[in-house]
């Protein structure tokens, strides 16, 4: 956790940064500048490291944030908060810019969702799928996260076996409760055969049950037959669906039907069959030949990030520094005015 607010600390400042200027005919000078959002509160379960980085963020770009986190780390988390509001009053900052709610109560998470619109500009939730259902549903004002990270990694027919192999295997074994642990693995049929084998046959080494699809349980007589359930499921265990399909755009068509537009990956050799993947696949982190396990603020050089966003409006991806903030226009000039 001290690493990661490290991290942050060393990130450029961006409020006040200019986004774009430029100058009309009648000389009036306009610039975007960014802005704070306000107030952030974040409403979190179980890990405490959320306290430290949600504080850091909300406070390196200037916003207060409103912690609410889970009964079951209660403690933890008041301990990580009086160290935050220690290292404000060091530096002369508001202590109550980083504030704690102060009860384990439900009720308070209510009262965030729909009584304090006055007080919270945003809100962002840490999770499981009942609690960010929750604040997507009664929340008063915008919501920035995702519900669900049903993520897909396509092993095309110029795909590396040994590649394919370690990407597959990392996206879906290394962390199985992640929201961007791969849940469904689609495998090129124009793959040679041994491609298909060696694949579910790596998966189930490591401990995962696979289930598959006609070609996928002809492949390997211990695959499980899918249902259709099968390809809508964010499993976040040791479980993994296998489909086989008619090339990248019957890949992309399954991404688009059963995908929660979360993250997903392609593994192929072949430059322009990679490019069409990454551009037509509508989800908020797409990769090339790398796991989908990367779906994270600190792998993207954020150092830490609030959540993940599925939204396609104002922040989408990893939600770090940058995406917790707005914009808004000075325009500067010389007495004009409007004909």
């Amino acid at each position: 956790m001290a690493s990661g607010l490290e991290q942050i600390a060393a990130l450029a400042d961006p409020i006040g940064t200019v986004i774009s200027e430029w100058t009309r005919p009648n000389g009036l000078r306009i610039s975007r500048v960014r802005v704070p959002l306000g107030v952030i509160g974040i409403i979190y379960e179980s890990r405490p490291n959320v306290t430290a980085d949600a504080g850091a963020l909300c406070l390196k770009s200037s916003n207060a944030a409103l912690l609410r986190g889970g009964s079951e780390s209660r403690r933890s988390n008041a301990a990580v908060h009086g160290c935050l509001v220690a290292g404000l009053a060091a530096a002369a900052l508001p202590a109550t810019a980083i504030q704690l709610v102060p009860t384990a109560d439900r009720a308070a998470v209510g009262e965030m969702l729909a009584g304090m619109q006055e007080f919270i500009d945003v809100l962002v939730p840490r999770g499981g799928k009942s609690l960010v259902a929750r604040v997507q549903s009664e929340a008063r004002v915008p919501v920035i996260g995702h519900l669900e990270g049903n993520c897909h990694v396509y092993v095309d027919r110029d795909a590396q076996l040994d590649m394919a192999l370690a990407v597959a295997v990392n996206a879906k074994m290394r962390r199985t409760g992640i929201c961007g642990a791969a849940e469904t693995l689609l495998v090129d049929r124009a793959c040679p055969p041994t491609y298909l084998t060696a694949l579910i046959g790596a998966l189930i080494a490591a401990g995962c049950e696979v289930r598959g699809d006609e070609a996928a349980a002809a492949a390997d007589p211990r695959v499980q037959p899918a249902t259709e359930a099968d390809w809508y499921t964010e499993y976040l265990d040791a479980i993994i669906a296998v489909r086989v399909v008619d090339g990248i755009d019957q890949a992309i068509a399954h991404i688009a039907r059963y995908g929660s537009a979360h993250t997903d990956a392609i593994v192929t050799g072949n430059i322009a069959t990679a490019e069409h993947f990454l551009s037509r696949v509508d989800s908020a982190i797409v990769l090339h030949n790398a796991s989908t396990q990367f779906a994270d603020g600190g792998e993207f050089g954020m150092g830490a990030e609030i959540g993940i966003s599925t939204d396609r409006f104002h922040a989408r991806g990893p939600v770090g520094v940058e995406q917790l903030t707005s914009y808004k226009y000075v325009v500067r000039g010389a007495g004009q005015v409007r004909p």
